[in-house]
C-alpha cells in the first residue's frame, strides 16, 4: 500500500505531464491539449517546487524528434493490431483502409503527442528530487521575512 510520502511513479509523471523535479505539479496551464490556442501554454516554473520548465531559449525544439518517435511507434502498434484483427491482404483494400485511419488517428491525437513529447524530453534533463517541495517553500518563506 503507497503512502503520500512514496516516490511517484515515473509513467504517472510522464504521462499525467508533471513535473519532473518533484512529480506533483502541472507543467501546462490547460489539462485540455485539444484547446489548440492553449495547446503550449505552460507554466514558467513549476508551483509546488519551482522548476522552471523552459531550461534555455529553444530548449523543446527537440521534441520534434520524441514526437516523431511516438508517432512512428504508434503507426507500427496500429499496423500491427489491424493485422492480427483484420489482416491484410494484396487483393484487398485492408491496407488503404488501415492507412486512412492510421492518418485519421495521428492528426486528431497530434496536439497530445506534441504535450507528450514535451513531458517525456523534459524528463530525459531534469531528475526526480523528493525533497524539493520543502526547500521550495522554505526559500520562498525566507525571502517572504
Amino acid at each position: 500500500m503507497a503512502t503520500s510520502n512514496s516516490k511517484p511513479s515515473i509513467l504517472t509523471s510522464v504521462f499525467g505531464m508533471k513535473c519532473p523535479k518533484c512529480r506533483k505539479g502541472k507543467m501546462f496551464r490547460s489539462s485540455n491539449p485539444w484547446n489548440l490556442k492553449k495547446v503550449f501554454d505552460m507554466n514558467d516554473h513549476c508551483p509546488n517546487c519551482g522548476q522552471p520548465f523552459e531550461l534555455e531559449v529553444g530548449f523543446y525544439y527537440g521534441t520534434g524528434y520524441v514526437s516523431y518517435a511516438l508517432c512512428v511507434a504508434f503507426s507500427i502498434a496500429t499496423a500491427v493490431a489491424w493485422f492480427a484483427l483484420v489482416g491484410f491482404t494484396a487483393y484487398s483494400m485492408s491496407f488503404l483502409h488501415w492507412l486512412i485511419i492510421n492518418v485519421l488517428l495521428l492528426v486528431v491525437l497530434q496536439p497530445w503527442f506534441m504535450r507528450l513529447s514535451r513531458s517525456i524530453y523534459i524528463h530525459f534533463f531534469v531528475s526526480y528530487d523528493p525533497g524539493a517541495i520543502e526547500r521550495h517553500q522554505h526559500e520562498v518563506s525566507g525571502t517572504a521575512k
